[in-house]
């Protein structure tokens, strides 16, 4: 620490113990904030617990929010913060408001990770006084989620949140009807309850409340709209709100659970504000139309022509959006509305400023189009985008144009004519779509080849599957000797690490098309660079090439790197050197290496680099081999040799005279991942499955560990193994994952890892590894990488 950090961290320290509470308080947040481990407050830590029973409440709030801070900021403060859970429980019975909430919090935030520990927490504390409508509020969240978490429902917490329904504070009655509305399998007796609540509110003076109440109920009653219906007359009185959210919700949620006779009345009435409300309600207004339409079918012209008219009028490309979609599932759900939908969405795109909306109301064209009453009048709507919107539309035009050609034969000759006109466009996707659907569609092609199978079926092959595929087919060197066959891609769909709501499967996934992509790279940038250096000729293929090791400082006068290129029997060090004086030339320059075991490794040949100028780079080798049939890893000293002469800067003119000098580099590692090369696998299960019994499993502990990112990250670069569908990168709060490598080692053998990681609420990451071979010791040189 710098004199002046020391300086504050004291004056700090003494605020702790000064006389005056707001002192007090203040430091103990600051000082928190500022150190982030416990270990480093010294004898502030004893101060902080005493400061949570402070008769001050400031002073006590002030400690409790900075032991959650601790805890939140670094886990590894846990163990510590833990020792001061009685202080906080007699903070929890506190009858200062905040106080009590703050330590609800914090002894939440000790014990989240204990299921069972929570639950006794939640059910202890709503049997006790809680003063504090702020506590009230959080312990309603945290039944909630405990009651979410039981199968069963727990009486006393059902029994706290109904009674929750009557507290003095309006704030705590919103937050228990919020909380029973949201349970799953609610019965119809205790959603009353809560529904009885609500409707008080709607008559409420308080904007606020009424908007809130009003809300709820528009969620609830998509679910159970005959528990809301109860509240139809209170929010018939809403319909006139002076607050325009609290009108449209009220509307909304009238659509929803009113009866038929009613939606001309409310249509009329919401159309007549819908300019003056923000989009994000508007959305409400659409998504609530587009249900009361497919429920009420007899409705569909008053629904439709409403929708229409919203699309002419000014909106975000979002609320735009959500009319279509609106439009299209009444099109999908009612038949009678679909010459009416699709005229409505090409009069649309006649005007529309937004390419996505265009081109998604083209595909529904294309697929509906040809189906309806009078399809060529389709055909001048989308001609029209073809001749007057930008590349994107026009090859989607251009898509839409051929499904009317493949579908009506009686169209077929108009079609070819407008697709034609398409080969002279600009744009090379507007070109390459006609020509294919020009040839598609002649009618020799097109009876050879069943056009509209060919084109309009639906591949049955999961797309991911099909681009692992052909990456692989193109990375195999066939492309162009025997063609590519559909039939072999895999029908399954592809296996991979869980989403965040799904639990973790242990069983491995299958390669991401993005990891395949990398690894079908055709050749490593280094062949042509070494296969220009005649003393490296007759050591066989380059296997892998590793990242450059920095050996050096980047500042320093001398930088240096090293890349280890892995052959058959040899290793070559590839030093890649820069001068970055402008007076000194240096000459004769290489690298001397020792091994820090003897006789695992012998240097063959030296490649120094003859001259190094001033301000330039060059490259020297040192070619090492190892053992036959062995495969050992080791760690090197570098000294860097060189001869040195002056070089005069004003005229660049190098002194004859020169010196032998040298300078200590940096050490460096070959490591099991030099022995082993990136390779994407298409079938990982099936290969994981097939080396069952060729297993090798260990659990550590990784406690220096930050992160589960951190830690995936780190072993990739042990290992230098290429990552499985995406399992490099962790969920933003998960607490476990599983990261897939996959490898070819230099014997050709494939090489599979599992790392199923668990952050552990301690600190660090607990992980289980398994590596499978078939070549028990290459298991044990992978594992011993990343354990040690």
């Amino acid at each position: 620490m710098s004199d002046s950090v020391i300086i504050v961290i004291s004056s700090l320290t003494k605020d702790m113990n000064s006389n005056i509470d707001v002192y007090r308080a203040n430091s103990i947040r600051v000082l928190c904030n500022i150190l982030t481990e416990i270990a480093m407050l010294g004898q502030g830590e004893r101060y902080i617990k005493q400061a949570i029973v402070d008769k001050d409440p400031y002073v006590s709030s002030s400690a409790l929010i900075s032991g959650y801070h601790l805890v939140h900021q670094n886990p590894s403060n846990l163990d510590v913060v833990k020792r001061w859970f009685n202080e906080v429980q007699d903070a929890a019975k506190s009858k200062y408001t905040m106080v009590q909430y703050h330590a609800l919090g914090l002894l939440y935030k000790l014990r989240q990770h204990d299921r069972l520990a929570v639950s006794k927490l939640v059910v202890s504390m709503a049997r006790s006084t809680v003063r504090s409508p702020y506590a009230h509020c959080l312990l309603i969240r945290l039944a909630v989620r405990v009651l979410g978490d039981n199968e069963q429902i727990d009486r006393t917490l059902m029994d706290y949140l109904e009674g929750c329904l009557r507290h003095k504070s309006d704030m705590v009655e919103l937050e228990a009807a919020r909380a029973i509305t949201s349970l799953p399998n609610i019965t119809s007796k205790e959603l009353a309850s809560a529904v009885s609540a609500l409707q008080l509110f709607l008559s409420s003076s308080k904007p606020t409340l009424r908007f809130a109440a009003v809300r709820v109920l528009s969620k609830l009653s998509v679910q159970h709209p005959s528990a809301v219906s109860a509240c139809n007359l209170d929010m018939e009185n809403l319909i006139t709100d002076v607050n325009r959210s609290v009108a449209t919700l009220a509307i909304t949620t009238l659509l929803k659970t009113g009866s038929e006779a009613s939606v001309d009345r409310l249509m009329k009435q919401i159309g007549s504000f819908m300019n003056e409300i923000s989009d994000d309600f508007k959305m409400v207004v659409v998504d609530a139309i587009g249900t009361l339409c497919v429920k009420y079918p007899r409705k569909q012209r008053t629904l439709m022509a409403f929708l229409s008219e919203s699309l002419r009028d000014e909106g975000g490309q979002e609320y735009k959006r959500g009319i279509v979609e609106a439009i299209v599932k009444i099109v999908d759900t009612i038949p009678e509305a679909k010459e009416a939908g699709l005229s409505h969405l090409c009069e649309f795109i006649e005007d529309c400023e937004y390419p996505a909306l265009s081109t998604r109301v083209l595909y529904v064209l294309g697929e509906k189009g040809p189906n309806s009453k009078c399809p060529s009048k389709f055909i001048r709507y989308i001609y029209n985008r073809l001749i007057l919107e930008n590349a994107r539309v026009r090859a989607s035009s251009v898509n839409a144009l051929a499904k009317f050609g493949r579908r009506l034969p009686q169209l077929r000759p108009s079609v070819l004519v407008l697709l034609s006109r398409c080969l002279r466009d600009t744009d090379d996707e507007v070109r390459d779509r006609a020509t294919f659907h020009l040839s598609l569609l002649q009618k020799e092609n097109f009876d050879a080849c069943k056009g509209s199978d060919f084109v309009d079926e639906p591949i049955k092959q999961p797309l991911v599957n099909l681009e692992e595929a052909l990456s692989g087919y193109l990375a195999s060197g066939e492309c162009g000797v025997a063609p590519f066959d559909i039939s072999q891609v895999s029908l399954e769909p592809p296996r991979g690490p869980p989403s965040k709501k799904k639990r973790d499967d242990d069983a491995p996934g299958r390669a991401h098309p993005a990891a395949a992509a990398a690894a079908a790279a055709a050749a490593t940038p280094y062949e042509e660079q070494l296969a220009a250096v005649p003393e490296l000729e007759g050591l066989g293929t380059l296997f892998v090439s590793s990242k450059p090791l920095e050996l050096t400082e980047s500042e320093t006068e001398y930088t240096v790197n090293c890349v280890v290129h892995t052959f058959p029997q040899h290793f070559v060090l590839q030093f890649n050197c820069t001068n970055t004086l402008d007076d000194q030339q240096l000459s004769n320059v290489s690298v001397q290496i020792e091994c820090e075991e003897e006789g695992l490794f012998e240097v063959e040949k030296e490649i120094p680099l003859a001259v190094l100028p001033a301000l330039g780079s060059g490259v020297s080798y040192t070619v090492l081999r190892r053992p036959a049939d062995e495969f050992p890893v080791a760690t090197f000293q570098c000294t860097l040799r060189f001869s040195c002469s002056e070089v005069d800067s004003a005229t660049g003119e190098v002194d004859e005279s020169s010196f032998e000098d040298d300078y200590n580099l940096e050490e460096f590692e070959i490591t099991a991942a030099n022995y082993i090369e990136k390779k994407f696998a298409v079938d990982f299960g099936e290969k994981w499955d097939s080396l069952e019994e060729h297993e090798a499993v260990e659990r550590v502990s990784l406690s220096t560990m930050k992160s589960l990112q951190e830690a995936v990250d780190k072993i990739i670069d042990f290992l230098g193994m290429q990552p499985i569908n995406q399992s490099d990168k962790v969920p933003a709060k998960a607490p476990k994952h599983i990261l897939l490598l996959f490898g070819r080692f230099l014997l050709d053998v494939p090489v599979l890892v599992r790392a199923r990681m668990i952050a552990s609420p301690k600190g660090g990451v607990n992980m289980e590894l398994a590596v499978r071979s078939t070549n028990e010791a290459l298991n044990d040189l992978v594992m011993s990488t990343v354990i040690g």
